[in-house]
């Protein structure tokens, strides 16, 4: 047993260094994250320098990275989302699926002699581009919330849709005797039906009564355990019916995707889907057989040149047929021209029902591998004829509900006047707070608050603020410091930021930070207090604006010494000069 725990952490520390190493050096070559992933796992593998063994038994546990991704895309997955891309989604994705698949098939079978089973098998998986290294790329180029970012976010939300038929189509096709023991497939209808119903009913009676009870506590680590029993949970009871647990994942995401606890969700389970997914890659780059792919390199070139040009071909064409410029059509197709991180797993699926052989998985795997290296290469070396300056392109939407244009974090009273007039502007708000009861109330009059801690920056991200033009800290008391304030500032560098002061204190604190504007949370209601007193007092209105103005003026003269000083305690005098009687200063 020790000598096992020895050999994990060793095996532990080879792949988490391989890894670090080799993405870093990927990602400053603008590779990516994945291919440095799969890299480095063929190199420490046994097809190379043997430094780790027993890949499968790691790709297995690495596998819950993909249920972990399937969970985060069904929160994504919000019904009005889904409504207005369900053109994109639901006609786009679906046809780029079956045309490329069928396309792909009918090359293997034509020109690598496959039987129609293995040709479909193969020429499915293929079809799917890798959403962990698009939608990486659509975000660092600020491109994800445009309309072309969002038709290929459509398409890659329909391909992961797929997987689930997907699984199904090559279980159906199995040749593997142990796989004739199962249920027949309309009873494995029933058990979906089923399945999927009692998570949904389990996602509105338990789950969501369970988060609102942790929200209560407010003990964050029990949000994660509970976001992690949820996924592991829905995949397991559709494991044990035989169904597939991205499908348990997904379904457990979209019944919580327009909970008030969604970006909570996604930002606690994100760290855990990348370091599975980053483990996953390297599992399925310890599987690449190398020395099969050096007995037959020209087939594996071919067929990388075959899936890229296939695919790039048709996606173009579709684009065009959905009123795509040529342009923009052409940069879709070649930005989705790459294998995916899902064919991996379909792969896996096709060998073990007999339909491909260990040899030929490992060399559409390693044609998968290639495609993903070539898209960066592609996107830069096309990028003089297929864009546009940004400034021609004049078809960009404006603000999206769900593009969280402001983001407003503390739906208090204060919040709620913020939030209430940008929302009569029609801006697009994203609200986020931490009271329950407040959640609750919003809620029932048709404002849509988020749970989560918004001076989180995982939250944050989440919650789409790389997108986002204003964030708002609209929060009672004095939750804000000046370090979370610039680290929000240096996290997302194109937002502007509003703060809520609690008092004169905190607005000299923060006043020097990177906020845009600071507003003292009770200063013009004090005003408009005290003029009204001195009306009620018969004073004449020009002396209420006379007073009022002297007032200004001190105020304003004090608070840029203070600020100066950055003390809150400098021109007290002034105070004492104003108000013989002094008194401490916290308005």
């Amino acid at each position: 047993m020790e000598h096992a725990d020895l050999s994990m952490i060793r095996d532990g520390t080879i792949l988490l260094g391989s890894g670090l190493m080799f993405v870093l050096l990927f990602r400053r070559l603008g590779l990516g994250a994945t291919l440095g992933f799969l890299v480095a796992g063929a190199v420490v593998g046994p097809h190379l320098l043997g430094l780790v063994g027993d890949a499968e038994a790691k790709l297995g546990f690495a596998e819950l990275g993909i249920t972990l991704l399937l969970f985060i895309v069904g929160l994504e997955l919000s019904p009005q989302r889904l409504w207005r891309l369900k053109e994109d989604i639901f006609g786009l994705g679906l046809i780029q699926v079956v045309a490329c698949g069928i396309a792909l098939a009918a090359i293997l079978a034509l020109a690598a002699h496959f039987s129609l089973a293995a040709a479909l098998a193969v020429g499915m998986p293929l079809a799917l581009s890798s959403t962990a290294q698009v939608l990486p790329m659509l975000q660092s180029s600020g491109r994800l919330r445009t309309p072309f970012g969002e038709r290929a976010f459509s398409i890659l939300l329909f391909q992961d849709l797929s997987i689930i038929p997907m699984i199904t189509i090559i279980a159906a096709m199995s040749r593997n005797p142990a796989a004739t023991s199962g249920p027949e497939g309309w009873v494995l209808g029933v058990y979906t039906v089923l399945a999927v119903g009692g998570l949904v009913a389990a996602g509105r009676f338990v789950m969501r009564p369970l988060f609102r009870l942790i929200g209560h506590l407010g003990e964050r680590e029990m949000f994660v355990f509970a976001a992690l029993f949820t996924v592991i949970a829905a995949a397991a009871v559709m494991e044990r019916l035989g169904l597939s647990t991205a499908l348990g994942a997904f379904v457990a995401g979209v019944m919580l995707a327009d909970s008030p606890y969604r970006h909570e969700l996604e930002a606690d389970v994100e760290p855990f889907r990348a370091i599975l997914l980053g483990l996953f890659f390297l599992a399925v780059g310890m599987m690449l057989n190398l020395e099969a792919i050096a007995e037959r390199p020209a087939f594996v070139i071919a067929m990388a040149a075959a899936l890229i040009a296939t695919k790039a071909g048709i996606i173009t064409v579709l684009g065009l047929a959905f009123r795509m410029g040529w342009r923009q059509a052409l940069a879709l197709g070649l930005l989705l021209s790459q294998g995916g991180e899902f064919g991996f797993v379909l792969l896996a699926q096709a060998q073990q029902a007999l339909l491909i052989a260990p040899d030929a998985a490992s060399l559409f795997g390693a044609i998968i591998t290639l495609s993903m290296a070539t898209t960066p290469f592609l996107m830069m070396f096309t990028r003089r004829f297929r864009e546009q300056p940004i400034a021609a392109q004049t078809d960009r939407d404006g603000p999206r509900a769900d593009g969280a244009n402001a983001i407003i974090v503390g739906y208090g009273r204060f919040g709620q006047t913020v939030g209430q007039m940008l929302m009569a502007q029609d801006i697009p708000v994203t609200l986020i707070d931490t009271d329950i009861e407040m959640i609750d109330i919003a809620g029932e009059l048709g404002s849509k608050v988020y749970y989560g801690d918004g001076t989180r920056l995982d939250l944050l991200r989440q919650a789409g603020a790389a997108e986002a033009e204003v964030i708002l800290f609209c929060m009672d008391g004095d939750q804000l410091s000046l370090e979370q304030l610039e680290a929000v500032h240096e996290a997302f560098p194109n937002a502007a930021l509003y703060v809520r002061a609690y008092d004169r204190r905190a607005l000299v604190r923060l006043k020097n930070g990177p906020a845009r504007a600071v507003v003292r949370e009770v200063l013009e209601s004090a005003v408009k207090m005290a003029r009204l007193a001195m009306g009620g007092l018969g004073v004449a209105p020009g002396e209420i604006e006379r007073a009022e103005q002297m007032y200004r003026a001190s105020d304003k003269e004090r608070l840029r010494i203070q600020i100066e000083a950055s003390d809150p305690q400098a021109a007290r005098a002034m105070i004492a000069e104003q108000h013989p009687w002094g008194g401490g200063e916290r308005s």
